[in-house]
């Protein structure tokens, strides 16, 4: 795609030239011509079109260039642009291979391959699952075994079963009216009111300049009318918005952009998680206040829903998406200097599996609600489920009869790592069923006090289709599965003989609450029981029963499976996230009781209590390990809510912004990980603003006083209260024989050692060991043809003829 995308560097003409030489090629009078898809690799092209460049070597009359596609003449689409350049866009592509010639008199002409797939997808992420259902103009009720569908944003149907639709664009215009508001897209869905007071509303361009039109001027130092141009679209089966400055009465070409354009991209990726098999329109805003302050700078904004974290939770199509998105961006707007990202929990999942899976795409990322990736943070709420399961549990309500309620919520703070018991709540009530495959009522948490659990709400279904198509496992076994790894089968592959994705789940050997027994806050007889009781997840989803002895079964992850969430990234990779600057904004979200959570935040009420501050430092763990330093991770800490304020989040761009800058412009033989380190701005270190700075005024740059303020301060997670590592990145942990010994000074008795020896059968967790599977990323790999991904080769470039 570019030259500072290194999984998609191409060999350099000059070193093709040395190639030939040292192969008995022709003479410097007569060197090969070179063709350049400059849009993406070759042989990863989609949508028909590609951005192309035809080099002549020096001796050749450029003038003579000649350029054939699948035996056509498409010389007229090329010429010398203003940059010197030969370059033009190729139309047409056909599904598949395509065969371009360059030649040119003085010059042995030269041929490419270009592969071309669908917009539609996929390219490297497998098999598409279905039904996907097609958003339409309006929405449509869900009518016996006939889904419901979504409102598209655009006015004419999918031509299709992929669900393409005619791309279309609007333009919008920024008011110089005080007081407006970015809040609310200004065109929002039928049915649904634009806000009155928007900060961007409709422009004609055949009527006279509307007399409240603002003008603004870019980071390059032009100052133009803000006017904007959203193209709205789809690609890879999901709804994308591409937001620029525009002049209307001007051409835009990507060979000559309008000048209101900087070249630079802000990604916004979006929150939450799931898998429903429907598409949507982006949950992202393009005119919202952080997106608001990159338009007026010159950059473009863009989202695809696709790449929101709650349409689709399949990282490699996630990444695929955006991937797709950059060429078609360049194919029609131009080349892109660099691409930022942002996004707040699986908004910042999204950018750092991105980032581990195709390290590259996205140059400078701002997670905020941090989470490394969803795989392992999965973990958590996996074991929160099965911890408030048990805490309902009548063998652990007599071993805590007669204390207070406090002094029981204390324990189970201890156990899960929390700063108390409502974290392991909110994952319960949040995401504890976004596992189910079939239909089901949700149980949640009804009371954050005592932890009483009772079934809320109608039944569902995580794919979001009429309940007859679902799964069932005696009335329809063969139906549609709607949990995770069934929505990514492509990238996991089927357990044999079954209908059903490889799974990574496992607790095999975890040692629940082994921590708060060491420090005497719970007993050796509550560590005993809940090891024996907690049990695991089916593939299913539903909890395994205890018998009236023994202990409940444990999750046993595949050994396939778990391989291929390290090899892939999808399991974030230290060593590939060290290729991408980060600055990780930190806000606070352990709790959601109100004396928990910092008076007068803007949470106060609806703290969600699962963006742990720990997560943040995990990350770093990561980076730490794989690279014996976190040079290019930045932490900006402040306790007084989960989301930055505009003022900070401005500051957060303009500083990453600066910093990738910085790196683009370093053109030495620098590694990009020692670039990143070394281009660092002066403003890009880490900080916090204390809980009681509610004007977040004073930047406080001692980690010690930022730890000290409680609603700063990392705790952890039931697997570290296991003996787990802060990366939190074992999925399944290699075995130790179970020994007494290892609790010293804490002793049982003779029948409390049989009971956690038969727990433990097989072992308990040896955390100085990796995971099972564990192995350094090769990230990226291709699922085109089979599951479990192989490896891309370089990308092909062209050969003389």
């Amino acid at each position: 795609m570019h030259s500072h995308t290194p999984w998609l560097r191409v060999l350099p003409v000059a070193s093709l030239a040395l190639l030939l030489a040292a192969c008995g090629g022709d003479d410097d009078n007569n060197a090969p011509m070179d063709i350049k898809v400059l849009s993406n690799r070759a042989d990863m092209v989609s949508g028909g079109d590609a951005f192309v460049e035809i080099a002549a070597p020096t001796g050749a009359d450029r003038k003579t260039i000649k350029v054939n596609l699948n035996g056509k003449d498409v010389s007229t689409s090329f010429a010398v642009r203003a940059d010197g350049r030969v370059t033009g866009v190729l139309t047409g592509l056909a599904n598949g291979d395509n065969t371009v010639t360059a030649s040119a008199d003085g010059a042995k002409s030269a041929k490419l391959t270009i592969t071309n797939f669908p917009i539609g997808g996929p390219i490297i992420s497998g098999a598409q699952i279905q039904p996907w259902v097609c958003a339409t103009p309006s929405p449509q009720a869900e009518s016996g075994s006939t889904p419901s569908t979504n409102a598209s944003g655009l006015t004419t149907t999918a031509v299709d079963a992929q669900c393409n639709i005619k791309t279309e664009y609007k333009l919008f215009y920024h008011t110089t009216a005080a007081g407006c508001s970015n809040a609310a897209l200004p065109d929002p869905n039928p049915g649904t009111t634009a806000p009155a007071n928007a900060c961007f509303k409709p422009y004609d361009p055949s009527a006279a300049a509307p007399a409240d039109l603002a003008t603004t001027t870019t980071d390059a130092g032009v100052t133009v009318p803000y006017i904007v141009r959203v193209e709205r679209g789809t690609m890879n089966r999901g709804i994308y918005d591409i937001a620029v400055l525009f002049d209307p009465k001007s051409d835009w070409q990507p060979y000559a952009p309008q000048k209101a354009w900087n070249g630079k991209l802000l990604y916004s990726f979006g929150a939450s998680t799931g898998q429903p098999r429907k598409q949507f329109r982006s949950e992202q805003n393009w005119a919202d206040d952080r997106a608001e302050a990159a338009l007026a700078r010159g950059f473009m904004v863009v989202d695809n829903s696709m790449t929101d974290s709650l349409y689709n939770s399949n990282r490699v199509l996630m990444s695929e998406t955006v991937m797709m998105m950059k060429e078609h961006i360049v194919d029609t707007y131009g080349p892109i200097r660099y691409t930022l990202g942002n996004g707040c929990s699986g908004g910042s999942i999204n950018q750092l599996t991105n980032a581990s899976i195709m390290p590259g795409l996205v140059d400078g990322i701002q997670p905020s609600c941090t989470y490394p990736d969803s795989q392992t943070t999965g973990l958590e709420v996996q074991d929160c489920a099965l911890l408030v399961n048990f805490y309902n549990s009548t063998e652990w309500k007599t071993l805590t009869a007669g204390l207070t309620q406090q002094q029981i919520n204390d324990k189970k703070a201890a156990i899960n790592g929390h700063v108390d018991q409502t974290g392991c709540h909110a994952w319960t009530n949040l995401f504890s069923n976004i596992d189910r495959p079939g239909n089901y009522v949700p149980v949640v948490v009804t009371d954050d006090v005592t932890g009483a659990t009772a079934p809320f709400g109608a039944p569902r279904n995580n794919c979001q289709l009429p309940a007859s198509l679902v799964y069932d496992p005696t009335t329809n076994p063969t139906g549609i599965r709607c949990d995770g790894a069934d929505a990514a089968v492509a990238i996991w592959g089927k357990v044999p003989g079954t209908n059903r994705a490889r799974d990574t789940r496992d607790n095999v050997g975890v040692q629940y609450g082994l921590k708060a027994m060491m420090a005497g806050v719970i007993t050796p007889e509550e560590f005993v029981t809940l090891n024996e009781r907690i049990g695991a997840f089916d593939f299913d989803n539903n909890a395994t029963a205890p018998g009236t002895t023994g202990a409940a079964p444990r999750a046993v992850g595949d050994t396939e499976a778990l391989a291929i969430a390290y090899k892939a990234g999808i399991v974030s990779s230290g060593k590939q996230l060290a290729k991408t600057a980060i600055l990780d904004l930190r806000g606070y979200d352990d709790s959601t009781l109100p004396g928990n959570v910092p008076p007068g935040s803007i949470k106060n009420v609806t703290n969600f209590g699962i963006h742990h501050t720990w997560r943040s430092f995990s990350l770093r763990d990561r980076l730490d390990k794989a690279n014996g330093n976190h040079d290019n991770h930045v932490m900006w800490r402040f306790g007084y809510a989960l989301n930055p304020t505009t003022s900070l989040a401005v500051q957060s761009f303009l500083t990453i912004d600066k910093w990738v800058g910085n790196i683009k412009a370093d053109t030495s033989s620098l590694s990009l990980e020692q670039k990143i380190a070394k281009s660092k701005p002066s403003d890009a270190t880490d900080f916090c603003y204390l809980s009681t700075d509610t004007t977040q005024s004073t930047k406080v740059t001692d980690p010690a006083a930022c730890n000290a303020d409680r609603f700063l301060a990392p705790h952890s997670s039931p697997r570290q209260v296991a003996g787990g590592p802060l990366s939190e990145n074992v999925l399944k942990c290699q075995l130790k024989p179970f020994s007494a010994a290892d609790y010293a000074p804490v002793s049982f008795s003779s029948t409390q050692l049989n009971r956690l020896q038969a727990v433990f059968a097989s072992g308990v967790c040896d955390w100085s060991k990796p995971g099972v599977g564990q192995q350094e990323a090769v990230s990226p790999l291709s699922f085109a043809t089979t599951a479990g991904g192989t490896p891309i080769p370089a990308a092909p470039v062209a050969q003389p003829q």
